[in-house]
């Protein structure tokens, strides 16, 4: 982790959870020993938002798992940026993998997601990455790049912006990228940022990674030094994600 940027980890509880099991993760949260350096954000189930803001412990933050591009209107089942921070929430996931190759999201409408969550006051983490045939076919780069692309064209403040790198072939899988694997993807984003973006924003901007990390691998990862931490699928919700947390003053 280069020094300047605060490590960050995030838990993305995807379509998991009760009240008794998010109870049981908030007592795991308050257990946990967050380093000085580090911010740590949790996204339960929209449904339990407003509980687990409720009783969140010190130190952590809620994140919504998505949120609509306009503030109101006729669109069933969709959350509005407005109706997150009426509840107290000031994080979301936008462009999760799930988002785009499950839903359909494209790159065009996650960015409008992005750019009315930002302008509403929002932090958002805008998550890129390449399924497995892209990968294996070397279009790695080209796939990211683009997806950065459509971000870049509308973020004017890059302040409240975290990038998560989640290689496709990687969540939920047990297949993580190797340490090597990951910096060299979060290397291109940043020099991409220096390039099309500017250098201060690619100094400052915090890239962290996503795909079957957990306690074992966490350490690895996060020593790269354009990795800036992680998002978290399956293992924030076991015990292992307070060795994620620590990561960053391993």
């Amino acid at each position: 982790m280069a020094s300047g940027r605060r490590f960050w980890v995030g838990g993305n509880y995807k379509m998991n959870g009760s009240k008794a099991s998010i109870d049981g993760l908030l007592k795991m949260l308050e257990e946990s020993q967050i380093p000085g350096n580090t911010d740590v954000v949790v996204a339960p189930p929209t449904v339990y938002l407003d509980y687990m803001n409720s009783k969140i412990p010190a130190g952590v933050f809620v994140a919504a798992q998505n949120c609509y591009k306009v503030p109101k209107g006729a669109f069933t089942a969709e959350t509005s940026p407005a109706m997150l921070q009426d509840l107290g929430v000031g994080w979301v996931i936008l462009g999760h993998s799930e988002r785009r190759h499950v839903f359909g999201e494209s790159d065009e409408l996650i960015a409008q997601k992005v750019a009315h969550a930002l302008s509403c006051g929002l932090k958002v983490v805008a998550c890129i990455g390449e399924k497995l045939d892209e990968r294996e076919k070397g279009q790695t780069n080209e796939v990211v790049n683009r997806q950065m692309r459509a971000l870049a064209d509308v973020i004017s403040d890059w302040g409240n912006v975290v990038i998560a790198y989640e290689p496709v072939w990687a969540i939920g899988t047990g297949k993580t990228a190797t340490p090597q694997q990951a910096q060299e993807v979060h290397q291109n984003l940043r020099s991409w940022l220096t390039e099309h973006v500017n250098a201060a924003v690619a100094a400052n901007t915090r890239i962290v990674y996503g795909g079957s990390v957990n306690g074992g691998n966490c350490c690895d990862i996060g020593q790269q030094p354009d990795v800036d931490g992680f998002l978290v699928g399956g293992a924030s919700l076991k015990p292992e994600f307070k060795q994620i947390i620590a990561a960053g003053s391993a």
